[in-house]
């Protein structure tokens, strides 16, 4: 799908800068280099998005590409300052609940189930919709750029790989502005509890929100770690740092990087 003539109207009522590009190689590294440059110019919830990106990156250092037209790709950078240090682990978490939210909303009465994989993919059905990468910007350690990138328009024929899905793939329309704006609304809204809370994520309801979404508790997984090792054992719970903690006989481990695969 090109780009709307009309743009993204719902989603510049939220945000105060939106950057439209026809194509590029990443919204993520065009928005880190942008902000680092001019940092008056990209205030909180500015974003840059295409339907057109052809270097990706996700999560553990992957590409992520997709037909023209078949996915938009949406950085936003996020003024963290109000965040404590020790509690910006979260923020990636916080984005994941947030576009399960808004993928969740254009889905509302047509049977399908939203969920989310620790720690921030979002699922339709159990297939993966949407990948979310944060960075920090170099310099300017109150600035995060958060990067998603939906499968919208993609057919069952281009989806990368068997565990993946999109709008398209489930014979569903997506309104992109619409997805936009919840997507913004929500993040703004986790975020400015977890400020307002000093970075308690129980306390700010974040925590509560990433266990009402999170279909990886309580399911037996496999966690292939930054190590090369993995881990087999049941999702029990997310820890007040945002680790996944994994239950094997009788020992618990705290995640706090790694791909997760649903055994069941």
């Amino acid at each position: 799908m090109p780009i709307p003539a009309q743009g993204y109207p719902l989603a510049a009522a939220i945000s105060p800068r939106v950057e439209i590009a026809v194509t590029t190689g990443s919204t993520n590294a065009d928005v880190v280099a942008a902000a680092a440059a001019d940092p008056g110019g990209w205030p909180h919830l500015s974003l840059r998005l295409t339907t057109d990106q052809r270097s990706g990156r996700g999560r553990l250092d992957r590409t992520w590409t997709a037909p023209a037209g078949t996915a938009l790709a949406v950085s936003v950078l996020v003024r963290v300052a109000g965040i404590p240090m020790e509690a910006r682990g979260w923020i990636p978490l916080a984005a994941g609940a947030a576009m399960t939210r808004a993928v969740a909303a254009q889905l509302a009465g047509t049977g399908h189930s939203t969920g989310l994989k620790w720690p921030n993919d979002v699922l339709v059905d159990g297939a993966k919709i949407c990948g979310i990468l944060a960075e920090a910007v170099p310099g300017h350690p109150d600035a995060v750029v958060i990067g998603a990138g939906v499968n919208t328009r993609m057919s069952r024929a281009d989806l990368p790989v068997t565990t993946a899905t999109s709008f398209a793939a489930i014979g569903r329309d997506v309104d992109d502005d619409r997805l936009l704006a919840d997507y913004l609304r929500a993040l703004d809204e986790l975020l400015a509890a977890l400020a307002v809370s000093g970075g308690d994520a129980a306390a700010s309801g974040v925590l509560g929100e990433l266990e009402a979404l999170c279909t990886t508790l309580g399911s037996d997984v496999r966690v292939s770690l930054p190590d090369g090792t993995a881990l087999v054992g049941r999702a029990q719970r997310i820890d007040p740092e945002g680790r996944l903690v994994v239950v094997s006989g009788v020992t618990s481990t705290a995640v706090s990087a790694g791909d997760v695969l649903h055994v069941r």
